[in-house]
């Protein structure tokens, strides 16, 4: 099972913010070589029956961010598109994406903390942004002259 071809990241219109195309082979491997040690791994079990619920984790984590529990429903829906052949059973799935999620959520808090704050984006960079790449998006901030 070829893995990282079941497991880009979903057509959106702006990049992850998040996981590029080389964070997401970086997560694959990460848990290919951990997966057996977690808590909730199931001997008989081999890694392509995990790699959807961790792809479904990681990338979820790029595309909806904030907490696990308000994106579960649709992390469940993106599970059963992706699962393929995998012998897990939704509430084992669960598990294994929460772990990814959690990882991807440590990384971009550690990320945060290491970038000074002056060098976030402000919100009007983002607003600025926003408009660059849609004309029409009105903020309904007047620039003072």
């Amino acid at each position: 099972m070829e893995t990282m071809q079941e497991c880009n990241a979903p057509e959106r219109d702006e990049p992850l913010a998040v996981l590029s195309r080389d964070g997401a082979r970086d997560e694959d491997a990460h848990w290919e070589r951990a997966h057996s040690r977690e808590h909730y791994y199931k001997p008989g079990l081999d890694y392509e029956d995990y790699a959807p619920a961790y792809c479904v984790g990681y990338i979820g984590h790029a595309q909806y961010g904030g907490r696990f529990e308000d994106a579960e429903r649709s992390l469940c829906a993106n599970w059963e598109r992706i699962k393929g052949d995998s012998r897990l059973s939704l509430e084992d799935a669960l598990l294994a994406m929460r772990a990814a999620w959690d990882r991807m959520a440590s990384q971009a808090d550690a990320q945060a903390q290491r970038t000074p704050q002056s060098a976030q984006p402000s919100l009007v960079a983002g607003l600025i942004r926003r408009y660059v790449r849609n004309p029409s998006f009105k903020p309904g901030l007047r620039l003072m002259r």
